[in-house]
């Protein structure tokens, strides 16, 4: 019965109707092959008490079956967070975006791109996607697959983000993270982050109760 519970989730995730993105981290999908057979059983996700709770979520990258723990993928370090979309005309910032995330990698800087057809601007095909930031743009910060970012179907990462700071109103808003997962800042579509603000996030130290 179980097997068959989870095959059928496998299913729906496969149509769309069940989006992995936002699926809690008790029922995150791992995949195996058995006999030349693909079966699905649960995995749970393991979120260290160091780790903020704003990133206690495990997503789908883009064009991909992995599944990413946030906790892992930003370490204890600063993140740009922005929601991006394949085909909205503010795609030339993920150019801007990986030139920041070259930048300041080396000092810690985590860029998070979070793929969204909220506005309805993203690609239905998410190869179609990935290749507009991974090829077009070259882009190597982590991509996620495409989840909702705002009003009530959003995922809890923006639900969280938008408790601290707003909704997305648009493609392409970028948030600044500090390392104990607080928004210390936003940037609407038309800005992005300056040095000066990335100088800032980077110099903020983990509050010692962490």
């Amino acid at each position: 019965m179980k097997r068959t519970l989870s095959v059928l989730m496998m299913g729906l995730l496969s149509i769309g109707f069940l989006p992995i993105g936002t699926m809690a981290a008790e029922d995150v999908i791992a995949t195996q092959e058995v006999s030349g057979k693909e079966i699905v059983k649960p995995t749970e996700a393991v979120y260290p008490a160091s780790c903020p709770a704003i990133f206690h979520h495990t997503m789908k990258q883009l064009h991909s079956k992995k599944m990413l723990n946030l906790c892992d993928v930003t370490a204890g370090n600063p993140v740009v967070l922005v929601n991006t979309a394949s085909h909205c005309g503010f795609t030339d910032q993920f150019g801007d975006l990986q030139k920041l995330y070259d930048k300041y990698k080396d000092r810690g800087l985590v860029v998070l791109g979070v793929s969204s057809d909220s506005f309805n601007q993203e690609a239905a095909d998410e190869a179609k996607a990935a290749d507009v930031c991974f090829k077009n743009f070259g882009v190597t910060f982590t991509m996620l697959a495409t989840v909702p970012v705002k009003g009530d179907d959003a995922h809890p990462l923006f639900k969280e983000v938008a408790r601290q700071d707003q909704f997305p109103r648009w493609n392409f808003y970028k948030y600044l993270i500090n390392r104990d997962g607080k928004v210390v800042s936003s940037n609407s579509s038309f800005k992005l982050p300056s040095d000066n603000n990335i100088e800032a996030l980077l110099a903020e130290t983990k509050s010692p109760s962490r």
